[in-house]
């Protein structure tokens, strides 16, 4: 192959996340001889999906300023920009789409297929984060640290501590402690690792995996729920998995049982959850996600705040995350400007 002399035009459309400079730097060393043009574009980040009947999801309301930006560019980096159907139709020199997540929810695949645009992706990015993050809302959850915390920083009371110094309130160690996981993708693996550290007796439930493992493979989820004190879950949101833990599974769990999910919202069903909690059919659960997102002021979760932990989306986010996400999509575009085989390719 001939090395191209003219340079490859960039548009590096970061957020505060991952910015604009992560990607533009990442590409400029990726690509090394080949010459490079970056233009840098932040985009802000949306509180709810884009448009309200909307083609794609999860991305930066900002059409026009990413149409702007692509005038003349062959490659797009980008982690929230709205790569629609009119962004398609005006960047007439677009050849590549790379995506700094773990899945392209803010492009228009159909439209980018007709343009013959590829669109690449970034997975495994977040899966060391999201593991260490599930950890962490479990031991908050099981040693009501959220609570504990709040009485003494917010309220100044140390001696209320003392009632989480009762055998009733005080919480459960992961030592010997029976834990579940739900999905064992590159998440759900790295969680069973670190809890079989702690201890911990590990089942697994995923019908999709076959090999070794660490823990006990349990071969139907209603096994795996009435063996647990404690689930996670790490499925993909499918079809399938969409409400995969209702009424009828939390009833499944033995009383007292602790329920985690920084995967996806709708994997439980919420109102039910709720009700378990309520009920003290549950001790405690522990969210990163939701059914609704932003999770709505008036949600039940709110008023169950000394039996929740609760975090706005965050499992995926550490500085590491957002510099594996910008060196992945660089060795795409230096896959593609090299005449290579693309690695993460959907298109």
């Amino acid at each position: 192959m001939t090395q191209r002399t003219d340079p490859v035009r960039v548009v590096a459309a970061g957020d505060h996340f991952v910015l604009p400079g992560l990607i533009a730097g990442a590409v400029e060393a990726e690509l090394g001889g080949i010459a490079v043009e970056t233009r840098e574009l932040t985009l802000g980040w949306p509180l709810e999906p884009f448009g309200p009947v909307s083609e794609v999801t999860e991305a930066s309301d900002a059409e026009d300023e990413l149409i702007e930006a692509l005038d003349g560019a062959e490659v797009l980096v980008t982690q929230m920009g709205p790569v629609t159907e009119r962004v398609l139709d005006a960047a007439d020199r677009l050849k590549l789409v790379v995506v700094c997540r773990g899945g392209p929810v803010n492009v228009n695949l159909d439209a980018a297929k007709a343009h013959d645009v590829r669109v690449c992706f970034a997975p495994g990015r977040n899966a060391a984060a999201t593991a260490e993050f599930t950890v962490g809302m479990l031991l908050a959850a099981l040693r009501r640290i959220p609570q504990a915390h709040d009485l003494l920083a917010a309220q100044g009371r140390w001696e209320s501590g003392a009632a989480y110094y009762t055998y009733e309130h005080s919480g459960l160690e992961l030592e010997d402690l029976p834990v579940g996981l739900v999905g064992y993708g590159a998440v759900g693996s790295r969680v069973a690792r670190v809890l079989c550290a702690f201890g911990a007796q590990v089942m697994v439930y995923d019908p999709y995996v076959r090999g070794e493992i660490h823990g006990l493979r349990v071969h139907s989820l209603d096994h795996l729920l009435g063996r647990s004190r404690v689930i996670t879950l790490h499925a993909r949101l499918t079809s399938e998995t969409r409400g995969l833990i209702g009424a009828r599974e939390l009833g499944l769990l033995p009383e007292e049982s602790v329920v985690v999910n920084v995967a996806r919202g709708p994997l439980i069903d919420e109102s039910a959850l709720c009700d378990a909690l309520e009920s003290g059919r549950l001790s405690a659960a522990a969210l990163d996600t939701y059914e609704l997102e932003p999770l709505p002021a008036d949600s039940r979760l709110h008023a169950l705040a000394d039996r929740v932990v609760l975090t706005p989306h965050l499992g995926g986010a550490s500085r590491a995350v957002a510099e594996k996400a910008a060196r992945i999509a660089a060795e795409e575009v230096g896959r593609w400007a090299r005449g290579e085989r693309l690695a993460h390719c959907l298109t």
